[in-house]
């Protein structure tokens, strides 16, 4: 009788814990661990080549700031319910060093759809950067960039200062976001990747 309750509390116990482990072996789960980083390293690359291409003068830009983040984000909008989630990494100029993060949102709007977009956020200093990777960066900013098009000229200047020593570019499918809201967004580290 007493192998028999042995036997049932070891049964118990496998059936609870088997919820939380899903057979996968530490090598596998490092390799998805630094596949989801390339993976991030890549899409960042594109995101930044996207905007050079939008804004030559931005890559200048980039490469004097002291960090970068870059972004990818689906928002979807569902008559009166909005939410954005999105993956990225913030890049330390000066050390090299790859901080990877997550984003997301929700709220209230008029709409229906999906729109697909990407951020990059400069940094100019070392307490502007940290401060957005450390502090789990809340996001209350709303901002409108001003383009030039046709004969005025066809340079477009996206760069919005959304907080002191903070630089912020949103591209669309077609370029260069007219109008830059990043209000009530989230940004914080991804403790799966880092």
């Amino acid at each position: 009788m007493k192998h028999l309750k042995v036997i049932i509390a070891l049964a118990l116990a496998l059936v609870f814990f088997s919820g939380f482990w899903d057979g996968k072996t530490k090598k596998e789960l490092f390799k998805e661990k630094i596949e989801a980083r390339v993976e991030r390293i890549k899409t960042g690359n594109e995101t930044l080549q996207l905007l050079f291409n939008y804004d030559p003068k931005s890559q200048e830009i980039l490469n004097h700031a002291y960090g970068y983040a870059t972004f990818t984000n689906v928002g979807v909008n569902l008559i009166l319910l909005s939410a954005e989630g999105g993956k990225g990494m913030a890049h330390n100029n000066r050390t090299g060093i790859n901080t990877y993060m997550n984003m997301g949102s929700g709220g209230l709007g008029i709409g229906l759809g999906v729109k697909d977009f990407r951020i990059v956020f400069l940094f100019e200093n070392r307490a502007v950067y940290e401060s957005f990777i450390n502090a789990g960066w809340e996001a209350n900013a709303q901002a409108d960039l001003a383009a030039k098009y046709g004969e005025t000229g066809g340079e477009i200047n996206g760069a919005i200062t959304i907080a002191p020593g903070v630089k912020l570019y949103k591209l669309t499918q077609n370029g260069l976001a007219a109008q830059a809201t990043i209000q009530g967004t989230k940004y914080w580290i991804d403790s799966d990747l880092n």
